[in-house]
C-alpha cells in the first residue's frame, strides 16, 4: 500500500523544487491536493511518478513537474478566474481552486466563452483557435505545452496584436491533444 502523503512530500522535494518551482501557493496546493484521487484506481500507485498517466479516451494527466512548472510560470492569484482546457481527471482545476482561483473547465476542441485571467491547456498542442486569444482578459496568460517536431515544450502565452504570443521555457513529457493538431499539409 502506498503512503500518498509521503509520496506527495517526495514529489515536492525531488521533482518540483529541483525543477525550479518556487511559488509557495503552487507548492502548497500540490502538497495538499491528493493527486491519487484524480487518476483511475489502476493508476493510483503511479500518481506521483514523474510521467504522464493515461486516463483513457486518448487523455493523459501531465507529470507533476510539468504541471508544477506551468502553474509556477502562470503565477495564479487568489480571486482570479481560470479556465482549464481538457482537464484530465480534474487535478489542474483542483490545484487552481486550492490556490484560490475560480476554475471552469471545457473539453478539448470546445471554444472558450467568457474572459479569463489565466487559461491552462492540460496537454500538448500544435495550435489553438483564435478564440483563445479573445478569451484572455487584459494582462491574462495562457499555459500549455507546444509540440515542435514531436517535442513538447512548456510555454506561456499572452495576447499581442490580437494573437497569442508564446514563450517556451522547458521541454517536458506532455501527451498531445488531438483536438489541437495542426492540419496536415502536403510536403516533399
Amino acid at each position: 500500500m502506498t503512503d500518498f502523503q509521503v509520496a506527495r512530500r517526495a514529489m515536492i522535494d525531488s521533482q518540483l523544487r529541483p525543477q525550479g518551482v518556487t511559488n509557495t501557493a503552487v507548492l502548497a496546493a500540490m502538497a495538499g491536493v491528493p493527486r491519487e484521487d484524480h487518476v483511475p484506481e489502476s493508476a493510483r500507485a503511479f500518481a506521483y511518478f514523474d510521467r504522464s498517466i493515461p486516463l483513457g479516451d486518448g487523455r493523459a494527466m501531465m507529470p507533476p513537474a510539468a504541471i508544477g512548472r506551468l502553474l509556477d510560470a502562470l503565477d495564479p492569484k487568489p480571486g482570479e478566474r481560470a479556465l482549464v482546457v481538457a482537464g484530465a481527471g480534474g487535478y489542474a482545476a483542483a490545484l487552481l481552486e486550492a490556490i484560490g482561483c475560480s476554475a471552469d473547465s471545457i473539453d478539448a476542441g470546445a471554444s472558450p466563452s467568457g474572459s479569463y485571467d489565466l487559461i491552462l491547456v492540460d496537454g500538448a498542442i500544435e495550435e489553438l483557435p483564435a478564440a483563445f486569444a479573445g478569451a484572455l482578459a487584459p494582462h491574462g496568460r495562457l499555459g500549455t505545452a507546444l509540440l515542435d517536431r514531436g517535442v513538447a515544450r512548456l510555454a506561456i502565452a499572452t495576447v499581442a496584436g490580437g494573437a497569442l504570443a508564446f514563450r517556451t521555457f522547458a521541454d517536458a513529457d506532455v501527451a498531445p491533444l488531438a483536438a489541437y493538431q495542426r492540419p496536415r499539409a502536403f510536403t516533399f
